[in-house]
């Protein structure tokens, strides 16, 4: 069980991108890295392929490492710490900060 997951509302608080916010997209748990919505967004060269729509330079999101962002919590608006507890036989997100349990 991770403290991050798809959906989250994040903020970064390290890099470039330090202070913005958004829901993330993808996580890669093996790499412990995440892919947040227009954060670290990247330049790549797209050739044209039978698949793919015209070819030319598109802008996309990044990865960034899970260690970069805090979850925000949803009942207190604030970046949080994310601590575990056991509800009906469940293991669940808890914010530090309000003791709210998340989704």
């Amino acid at each position: 069980m991770h403290k991050i997951r798809k959906g989250d509302r994040v903020q970064v608080v390290a890099g470039n991108d330090r202070g913005r916010i958004g829901r993330v997209l993808t996580v890669i748990p093996e790499k412990n890295r995440i892919i947040v919505e227009n954060v670290n967004m990247i330049t790549k060269h797209q050739r044209a392929t039978q698949s793919l729509r015209q070819p030319g330079i598109v802008q996309r999101e990044g990865t960034i490492h899970m260690s970069n962002v805090m979850p925000i919590c949803p009942e207190c608006d604030e970046p949080t710490r994310v601590g575990f507890t056991e509800v009906e036989g469940r293991k669940m997100r808890v914010c530090k900060q309000c003791g709210e349990i998340f989704e």
